[in-house]
């Protein structure tokens, strides 16, 4: 049987066996919540990169470059980190170089030996199931955090994933995160409005974000991370 874990912060990343495994990141608050919405509302590829500067270099190639640092669009960028900017197909067909707090961190970190890296949101929850069912890997779910602090949010979508999956864990975060999860999901906002993420963003008008990235199955959209940044799974 499949097996999945959860890393609760890139910075236990070594702590875990990447080989051979789909590893999940996942960045509820916002950037993964951001990645599925604009791929599923037509952008054709992202690139995340980790340096603020250096994405900045891809806006002389013609693209978009979003970029937030501490929960606030980067200045000089185009976009910040929010997934209501990209609704309504405002950016079909564009590329976007990403830069985000933590997110684009993740990602970087677990290209290095996963055989595969996908990209998990509640947004698109059912689908990346469904995915992974037909997958003969095993996986890990890497949470973003924050600063490399564990997060609740992050932790949480774990916990309805292997929830969902129905599989086989040793993993004592993931036990932990399916049983919270069993016990708050009904009421993810509610929850989740006391987490200290959602309170920094609270801070800076973002209460429609925190809203949107918790609605469950928005998208039947499966996110990877191929050659040229990320695109979805045909």
């Amino acid at each position: 049987m499949k097996t999945i874990e959860t890393c609760v912060s890139p910075d236990l990343l070594d702590l875990h066996e990447l080989t051979n495994k789909t590893v999940i990141v996942v960045d509820i608050f916002r950037a993964s919540s951001t990645m599925v919405t604009a791929l599923s509302n037509g952008v054709k590829t992202i690139v995340p990169v980790r340096d603020l500067d250096q994405c900045m270099t891809y806006k002389e190639q013609g693209w978009l470059i979003a970029g937030e640092r501490n929960g606030k669009q980067a200045d000089g960028f185009d976009l910040g980190n929010s997934p209501l900017a990209y609704l309504n197909q405002q950016f079909a067909e564009k590329n976007v170089a990403m830069t985000t707090t933590n997110g684009t961190r993740a990602i970087s970190l677990a290209k290095e030996q996963a055989a595969e890296v996908l990209i998990g949101s509640f947004l698109n929850l059912k689908a990346t199931v469904n995915y992974l069912q037909n997958s003969s890997n095993d996986v890990l779910v890497l949470c973003a955090g924050w600063k490399g602090k564990f997060n609740i949010e992050d932790s949480l979508y774990a916990g309805a994933l292997s929830q969902a999956l129905g599989w086989k864990h040793d993993c004592d975060a993931t036990l932990a995160m399916e049983s919270l999860y069993g016990q708050v999901g009904a009421d993810l906002n509610g929850f989740l409005q006391k987490a200290s993420h959602a309170k920094r963003l609270q801070n800076h008008d973002l209460e429609k974000d925190i809203n949107f990235c918790l609605d469950t199955d928005q998208y039947n959209a499966v996110v990877y991370l191929s050659e040229e940044g990320l695109k979805l799974k045909s």
